[in-house]
């Protein structure tokens, strides 16, 4: 695919086939990640991703215990904004109503929504999970080369037929993470990416965010 089909045909798989990526496709996707540009080319991403369905099925448990079992609280490296306002928060609810209509959740069930939202650490079922960290030092700015990164792994998993979804929600737990995989605590998560082959037959993968009009986004300078 050119860039125009993979910018206009990619989307956020929320259902995954339970068969595994070859370990030399992943590691195809993330070389083609490793091109992304950075401040002073410092690269400063670094990403820990589970090769294996039983690795991530290993994880999965744990995170789910963690959250679930032991009632974790949430302490993501960056705090998540507190409200959101127009136009953003309009933009919000639409793609929720959408992803719950899909699947057909009622807005006043209250528990189905739960068990949705904690699909987010299951990883939607997907056999391999990514989770991106970023040194401290490199504040805000690292983070703008980090979320590059992140979108570069996102089409180049397009790019060879799979799936990924970035996911802030991974990022509310990073301790533990750092904790299972003894990641020094100088390196801050950014998010986590859960990819692979989706399951295009569920309801939930049918349904497609709007993207807002370009007048909203982008001022011309004509004069």
């Amino acid at each position: 695919m050119n860039f125009e089909e993979l910018m206009s045909q990619r989307y956020s798989a929320r259902s995954f086939q339970s068969r595994p990526v070859a370990a030399e496709t992943i590691k195809k996707m993330f070389a083609l990640a490793q091109h992304t540009p950075s401040w002073c080319n410092t690269q400063p991403w670094h990403a820990w991703v589970t090769m294996t369905p039983q690795i991530t099925e290993n994880l999965r448990v744990s995170l789910m215990d963690h959250i679930v079992g032991q009632g974790a609280m949430l302490k993501p490296d960056e705090s998540f904004p507190p409200r959101y306002i127009e136009p953003y928060r309009q933009r919000r609810k639409e793609c929720g109503v959408a992803l719950y209509q899909s699947i057909g959740i009622r807005k006043e069930d209250k528990p189905a929504s739960m068990r949705q939202m904690l699909e987010n650490f299951n990883f939607f079922g997907a056999p391999h999970v990514a989770f991106i960290f970023c040194h401290k030092m490199f504040g805000f700015y690292g983070g703008v080369d980090c979320g590059l990164y992140i979108h570069a792994l996102l089409l180049a998993a397009e790019n060879f037929g799979l799936r990924a979804t970035a996911q802030g929600a991974l990022a509310s737990y990073p301790q533990f993470i750092r904790d299972y995989w003894g990641i020094d605590d100088s390196l801050r998560m950014i998010c986590g990416i859960s990819f692979g082959y989706a399951d295009e037959e569920h309801s939930i993968n049918t349904f497609r965010t709007s993207r807002a009009p370009l007048e909203e986004s982008v001022t011309w300078i004509e004069d």
